[in-house]
């Protein structure tokens, strides 16, 4: 046990200095000036565009709990798989490795409301694939969307991108027939998954694909005035985004997202107001910038402090209700 744990420690260890150097590779051609300059260079509708979308990502991220709970076979009133579900993410997106870190959380909540460990466990893994089929459905829609005849952004050309959003759209239309048809536990690792209704599993890749189109709108958003880029072309760069900073478990997937996509996407020739700044290639990082503080900061910002006064407020009814039995007694 204390060696899986120093094994971890070492992990993350590696994982941070990999953000690091990915984050310095990314950001060290411009100036801090630079920088600020881009930032304050989008307009203030995106912003509140932008903020949006990382909203309604949100609320679809607690929708992940809600059908998880019904998985589990305890569901539970919205507000407190809402409540469980922001606090637990807004914390583990920045932590990193965010099964366990979320999971922490959310059992500490799920506990006190009726779930068992068992139960935590079958929320966490419904989560998580839930995750995995949004990513594979809303990358093989976005490559077989794409109808440019040429290569794209990523080097593909039309057959490649269809080739691989038909493997893609195979992972969500398998697991449906995987739920239709099988009841048997699966084995994965030390888990064991049962596949959900149909119902539930349909739910799941609807939730699960419109929770990454928010947030590869969100960061349209903030990148359309500096990159000629479509929604397409930011949907599957923040797909391949989002599945190296899965791989990587870097914290927030800081680096991750900005590495990709300052390497993927287009700068704009003409920016109004940013002639110098996009002759440099500066522009997108204040896009990057503005969406990091807007998806990971400002929900951690209250998702920790909603935490420490949900804690403060389980102890204190605790410490009455044993006081009241003593009392009583």
């Amino acid at each position: 046990m204390n060696i899986r744990r120093h094994l971890v420690k070492i992990l993350i260890g590696a994982a941070l200095i990999f953000a690091a150097v990915l984050v310095y590779n990314s950001f060290r051609r411009y100036t801090w000036g630079e920088i600020e300059q881009s930032v304050f260079s989008i307009q203030g509708f995106r912003l509140i565009a932008a903020f949006g979308f990382v909203i309604l990502s949100y609320v679809c991220l607690s929708l992940f709990d809600t059908l998880a709970v019904r998985y589990a076979g305890k569901p539970l009133a919205y507000r407190r798989t809402a409540l469980a579900s922001f606090t637990s993410l807004s914390i583990g997106h920045n932590i990193g490795m965010a099964a366990l870190s979320s999971g922490t959380v959310r059992y500490r909540f799920y506990s006190r409301w009726g779930l068992t460990g068992e139960d935590v466990a079958k929320v966490i893994l419904f989560c998580g694939v839930t995750v995995g089929l949004g990513l594979a459905t809303l990358g093989g829609l976005a490559l077989l969307l794409d109808l440019r005849g040429g290569d794209d952004l990523l080097g593909l050309d039309q057959g490649q991108r269809m080739t691989i959003g038909i493997v893609c759209l195979g992972v969500p239309i398998f697991y449906l027939g995987l739920c239709a048809f099988v009841r048997r536990p699966l084995p994965i690792r030390s888990w064991r998954f049962v596949p959900p209704s149909l119902p539930l599993a349909a739910g799941q890749i609807a939730v699960g694909t419109l929770n990454f189109v928010c947030v590869s709108a969100a960061l349209y958003e903030l990148l359309a005035a500096f990159t000629e880029a479509g929604f397409l072309d930011v949907a599957t760069a923040y797909v391949t985004a989002n599945l190296g900073a899965l791989i990587s478990h870097v914290p927030g997937g800081l680096g991750v997202l900005e590495a990709v996509m300052l390497n993927v996407l287009p700068v704009a020739d003409n920016v109004s107001g940013m002639d110098s700044v996009a002759a440099t290639g500066t522009a997108a990082i204040g896009a990057l910038i503005a969406f990091r503080v807007l998806y990971f900061l400002i929900p951690l910002a209250i998702g920790l402090p909603t935490l420490l006064v949900s804690e403060a407020y389980y102890r204190r009814r605790r410490q009455l209700r044993d006081f009241s039995g003593h009392a009583t007694g």
